[in-house]
């Protein structure tokens, strides 16, 4: 899934692909157990996948999404100006 593609989602459909991925994961781990699986790349591309989905999440709980957010300023400057 491409990140284009996971931005355009709700936090609630991040959720639910989320849920999707794992249960893939864990899927893809047992059939690598058990000797049956033919397409390894699979695994690799699963797991960068569910960490863009958690990172995109993230950051849309945040609110930023993806955006700097701008820091505090420094308590020296707070108080020349007081």
């Amino acid at each position: 899934m491409k990140p284009s593609e996971i931005k355009d989602l709700t936090l609630d459909q991040l959720d639910d692909e989320l849920v999707k991925l794992k249960r893939e994961q864990f899927n893809l781990r047992f059939q690598a157990a058990s000797g049956q699986l033919d397409n390894t790349a699979r695994v690799r591309q699963v797991r960068r996948d569910i960490a863009r989905v958690k990172t995109i999440a993230r950051q849309k709980q945040a609110g930023g999404a993806g955006q700097k957010q701008q820091a505090p300023a420094p308590a020296a400057e707070q108080a020349s100006n007081g």
